[in-house]
C-alpha cells in the first residue's frame, strides 16, 4: 500500500511540476515592466496570482451583482486618482473619474490607442475595435456610413414594430415579468432584425443559443483549455461564424436576383461597402463585425433598457412625467396603428434625459481598455510603455 501511495503521489508530482512551471515561465514574460527611467513610482496596487492576476475578483463582483466592488475596495486602499493591478494576464493601470477620463482620451492616438483584453481579439478578430491606427479609422468609416439618416428613420420603424410585438407576446395581461432576461431576449431579436432582417423566432433562438457562452468567456483569462470560459467562448463563437456565414450566402443570392436591397440592413451594407482604393471587405471582416455589433447592442442596451424600468418603478414621480411625454406624443398621431418615426423620437427630451440619467447611474458598460504607447505621467505616477490603461 505504502509502493502505491508513493508512486501516485511521485506520478502526481510529475505532472505538475511541468504544469506549474509552464505557469510560472508565461507570467514572468508577463510579468508588470516598472519604467525604466529615474522619476515617479508607478502606480500603487498589487498584482495577485500569477498569470491570473486579480482577474478573478474583477469578474466576481460582476457576477455576484456588484460590479463596481473592486473598483471602490481599490480606489479606498490606493486612492482616488490611480492604481495598478494585473487583468487578463497583462498589467494594467486603472484611472478614476473625470481627471483620469479627461486625460487618457486627450492622449488618443499619440500616446495611447485602443487595446482590448487579448481574449476579446482572439474572439472577435480584426474588426472596429479591435483596429487601430489608420487601419482603424478606415474600418469606422466603412462602418459608421452604414447609419445615415435614411437608415435610422427606416430603424425607427422596424423597433417599433418589434417592439409592440414584445409588449403583446410578453409584457400584456402578466402579473409578473421577470425584466431581464426578458428584455434580454428582445434586444436580441431587434438585433437581429435591424442588422441581419432576420424575423423567424427559431431562426433568431438558434443563433442566440451559442451567445451565452460567447459573453461568459469574451472577456476572460484567455486560457484554452476544456473547461474554461474562454474554450467555451471559442466553440460558441466557431458555431456563431458557421451560422453568419450561411447567412451571407443566402444574401449574396438575394441581392444577385435583386431580392436583397443593398441598403436593407447592416449586413448588406458591409457587403457593398468600399474603402477610398475601392476594396471591399472580406467575408471574414463581414462575419467579425456583425458578431461584435450583435455581442455590443445586446448586452449594453439589455442592462440600459433593465436599469431604465428600475428607476422607473422606483420613482414615480418622474414615470409620470416620461408617460406624459409619450402620450403627447401619440396624441398627434393620425391613428392609433401609426408607427414610430425618428421625428416622435427627437421630441422625446424628458425620456431621453431620463435615459442619459440612468445611464450615468447605472453605465451598461465599467470602461474600456488602451494601451501605453510610451511612459505615461499620470498624477504623479509612471505608467510604463506596453502596459493596459482602463478608464472607469
Amino acid at each position: 500500500m505504502d509502493s502505491l501511495l508513493s508512486a501516485t503521489y511521485l506520478l502526481a508530482v510529475l505532472i505538475a511540476l511541468p504544469a506549474l512551471a509552464l505557469l510560472l515561465s508565461i507570467a514572468n514574460k508577463r510579468a508588470p515592466t516598472k519604467p525604466s527611467h529615474r522619476g515617479a513610482p508607478p502606480p500603487p496596487g498589487q498584482f495577485g496570482w500569477p498569470l491570473l492576476g486579480e482577474t478573478l475578483e474583477l469578474l466576481r463582483g460582476g457576477r455576484e451583482g456588484r460590479p463596481g466592488s473592486f473598483l471602490d475596495e481599490r480606489v479606498n486602499k490606493h486612492g482616488p486618482h490611480v492604481f495598478a493591478t494585473s487583468l487578463f494576464g497583462e498589467p494594467t493601470a486603472v484611472l478614476c473619474g473625470t481627471a483620469g477620463n479627461k486625460f487618457l482620451f486627450g492622449s488618443e492616438g499619440r500616446k495611447v490607442k485602443v487595446s482590448w483584453p487579448s481574449s476579446v481579439a482572439k474572439l472577435l478578430g480584426s474588426c472596429l475595435i479591435t483596429l487601430a491606427g489608420e487601419e482603424g479609422k478606415v474600418m469606422r468609416r466603412m462602418l459608421t456610413s452604414a447609419f445615415n439618416q435614411e437608415a435610422l428613420a427606416r430603424f425607427a420603424k422596424i423597433m417599433d414594430e418589434v417592439t409592440r410585438n414584445h409588449i403583446k407576446a410578453n409584457w400584456e395581461g402578466k402579473e409578473e415579468v421577470l425584466v431581464y432576461p426578458t428584455i434580454k431576449r428582445y434586444t436580441f431579436e431587434l438585433t437581429c432584425q435591424l442588422f441581419l432582417s432576420i424575423g423567424d423566432p427559431q431562426e433568431i433562438a438558434d443563433l442566440a443559443r451559442p451567445f451565452t457562452a460567447f459573453l461568459e468567456g469574451s472577456i476572460s483569462v484567455p486560457l484554452d483549455l476544456p473547461g474554461t470560459r474562454f474554450h467555451g467562448a471559442k466553440r460558441a463563437a466557431r458555431s456563431i461564424r458557421r451560422m453568419l456565414r450561411e447567412i451571407i450566402q443566402e444574401r449574396r443570392a438575394a441581392m444577385e436576383k435583386e431580392a436583397a436591397s443593398p441598403a436593407q440592413d447592416l449586413l448588406s451594407h458591409l457587403m457593398v461597402a468600399t474603402d477610398e482604393s475601392g476594396r471591399f471587405l472580406t467575408e471574414t471582416e463581414i462575419i467579425n463585425n456583425l458578431l461584435l455589433f450583435l455581442v455590443a447592442g445586446h448586452e449594453t442596451s439589455t442592462c440600459a433598457v433593465t436599469m431604465a424600468i428600475k428607476f422607473l418603478g422606483e420613482l414615480p414621480h418622474i414615470y409620470e412625467k416620461v408617460l406624459a411625454e409619450q402620450r403627447e406624443i401619440a396624441m398627434q398621431k393620425k391613428s392609433a396603428g401609426e408607427g414610430l418615426t425618428r421625428e416622435d423620437v427627437q421630441k422625446m427630451r424628458d425620456t431621453w434625459s431620463v435615459v442619459l440619467e440612468v445611464m450615468r447611474l447605472a453605465p451598461p458598460a465599467l470602461g474600456g481598455f488602451r494601451v501605453a504607447m510610451e511612459d505615461l505621467t499620470f498624477c504623479g505616477y509612471t505608467i510604463p510603455k506596453g502596459w493596459k490603461v482602463t478608464y472607469t
